[in-house]
Parts: structure tokens; sequence; C-alpha cells
């Protein structure tokens, strides 16, 4: 496995230096406290923008998310949990949203899913806030398992774009991690995905850094064939 420190370097080369590279690899990544205060009808939004963009136009989604906040009652986790079959008809009607009734159901799974996270863990945030860094792999897994369509990527854009400090495996963030002898394909099984685990584990005590930042690097230092 490559030195985390030979792969910064390729990456500073190729975005104009040290300065440049560590400006464009900061994320905005929230503290265990911070991350606590967030309520679940935020965490339930989130997932939710995330799963309704995933195989669509982004940018269809950013633009009627509003509307989005409006059908889904701003995501209040009780009353998703208990939409009737009334209320998912009219919302696959509503042209508010992108009327996808397989997606628009998963409001209703995950907010049952929020539910349970609550009695165990107090809520979402405080979960994801105790989550150790050293075990992302183990958030994704219970994500995807205990969730609704919160597998893959879905769920690393989404801890992403809440500040859980994880990694997305991104075209050339996986194309790097090939190049550095991690992995020999994009990961799909859990013995490969604790091998990312483990390289991002080793690169992080190595520089420093947090995964996000690594990831970010990463991601930066190769471009995917």
């Amino acid at each position: 496995m490559k030195p985390f420190a030979e792969i910064y370097h390729r990456a500073a080369q190729r975005k104009g230096g040290d300065a440049q590279l560590n400006k464009l690899m900061q994320v905005d990544i929230k503290t265990p406290k911070q991350l606590a205060a967030i309520s679940d009808d935020r965490w339930l939004s989130a997932m939710t923008n995330g799963i309704f963009k995933a195989g669509f136009v982004w940018k269809v989604i950013d633009n009627k998310w509003d509307g989005f906040e409006q059908a889904f009652w701003k995501f209040n986790v009780i009353r998703c949990a208990y939409m009737s079959e009334e209320d998912v008809d009219a919302l696959a009607k509503d042209t508010r949203i992108v009327r996808n009734r397989q997606k628009i159901l998963t409001v209703r799974e995950n907010a049952v899913f929020l539910l349970d996270i609550q009695q165990e863990h107090g809520s979402f945030g405080k979960l994801a806030a105790n989550w150790p860094e050293s075990d992302f792999v183990g958030l994704l897994q219970l994500l995807q398992k205990r969730g609704s369509r919160l597998g893959g990527m879905t769920a690393q854009y989404f801890l992403r774009r809440m500040g859980k400090a994880g990694f997305v495996l991104s075209r050339d963030g996986t194309a790097a991690l090939i190049d550095a002898s991690v992995i020999d394909k994009a990961p799909s099984g859990r013995a490969a995905m604790q091998k990312v685990q483990d390289a991002y584990n080793a690169w992080a005590e190595e520089s420093g850094l947090n995964l996000a930042q690594i990831s970010r690097v990463l991601g930066m230092s190769i471009d995917a064939v």
C-alpha cells in the first residue's frame, strides 16, 4: 500500500501546490456535539434528498426541495412514520415533488427506522456523533441493513452532507485506492470495504487528517480511466 505522503504529493502537483490543495481538501465536518444537536427531521430530510438524487439530475431535486419540505410535513418523523396509503397516493400525484412512488415510500420506512434509533440511542444525531471514525464502514453497513435505499454512495454522500467525517468512494477516489494497491476493483463486499477502512485508518494516523480530507485528496490525486 502506498504511503499517504506519496498520494498527497501527487495531488498537490496536480492541483497547483500544497497551499491550493489544502484549500481544496477542506470539508465542513461537524463536531460530535454539533452532530448530536441535529434534529431527526433534518436527518430524514437529508436521507430523502440523497435517495431522490440517486440516479436522477441533482439540480432538479435541489430546485424542488422547498416543495419536498412542504409535501412531507417538514419531515416530521412521527408524521412521516404514520403516513397512510392515502397519503402515499396523494404524494404520488403531488407536483411539488418528483413523483416516484417507491422513493416516496422510503420516507415512511426511514422515519420508522429513525424512531427505532431514537429508542436505542436517543436520536440519530447522537448515534452519528458517537460512532467512531475508525469504523465508518460499520455505520454504512447499519444504514444499508436497517434503512431503506441507504446503501452505497447514497449513504456516503448523505453523511458527508450532514458533516460526519467519512469517505466517499467516487470514481476517482476508487481509482486512487486501486492505484495504491488497497483493492483491485470497486469494493462491493464487506471484506473489501474493511480493506478500504483499514487503509484510511492507516493514512489518518500517518497524516493527522480526517477521513473526509483524505477522501478529497485521493479523489484529486488521479483521474479514473
